[in-house]
């Protein structure tokens, strides 16, 4: 079936929901600085990189295919440090005590870039109970961290650790699809009527 956007995401994580919602799409390599500009408050960071993704996968398009690109960018959050990435085992494991037994925000951008660029942010508030130190050494040796924001992934054994969540379990995942079907729909694509039946 034919794509209907670019997905400027490397992340497999994105493509499986906008597969789950039915968008057929084609994935667009791109690499931006993902640095946070001093003072920088997360919620301005994760629309700014989603953006920034949204305009480097639109420089990289060709030109006989355009179709709008939608990005997106993920910040797990405590007080206002941002965490990324763990950087090793030491960093992740660092961070699981930090989010241990604590309350901390999962916020994720979402731009949709074309013709006219559109932006949404999605806040989630995710509770962790108390882990070990053991517990936060095997979860690091499962594999599942280590290119996760924060340090943990919501849909995979991560889900162990959450005592609530209040938001959207699809943002804290990396695409939160009540705001990327409002951007879609601005874009005249509308998931809910994709590959509808005509029945008589």
């Amino acid at each position: 079936m034919q794509p209907l956007i670019y997905l400027a995401s490397r992340s497999p994580r994105r493509r499986e929901l906008l597969t789950q919602i039915g968008v057929h799409h084609t994935v667009i390599d791109i690499d931006v600085d993902e640095t946070p500009l001093a003072h920088e408050a997360p919620a301005e960071y994760v629309i700014r990189m989603a953006l920034e993704k949204a305009r480097a996968g639109q420089a990289a398009i060709p030109l006989d295919l355009p179709m709008p690109v939608l990005a997106a960018d993920t910040a797990v959050v405590v007080g206002q440090r941002i965490l990324g990435k763990p950087r090793d085992q030491s960093d992740a494991l660092e961070m699981l005590q930090q989010l241990s037994a604590t309350r901390h925000k999962v916020l994720t951008g979402v731009a949709l870039g074309g013709q006219r660029e559109s932006t949404r942010l999605s806040v989630s508030q995710v509770l962790f109970r108390r882990i070990s130190p053991a517990e936060a050494l095997a979860y690091w040796r499962s594999g599942e961290p280590a290119d996760k924001a924060g340090g943990y992934a919501i849909q995979g054994r991560g889900a162990l650790f959450v005592r609530a969540l209040e938001g959207s379990f699809s943002g804290v995942m990396g695409l939160p699809l009540f705001e990327t079907g409002e951007l879609l729909r601005q874009a005249g694509i509308d998931p809910l009527q994709l590959n509808m039946r005509n029945d008589p």
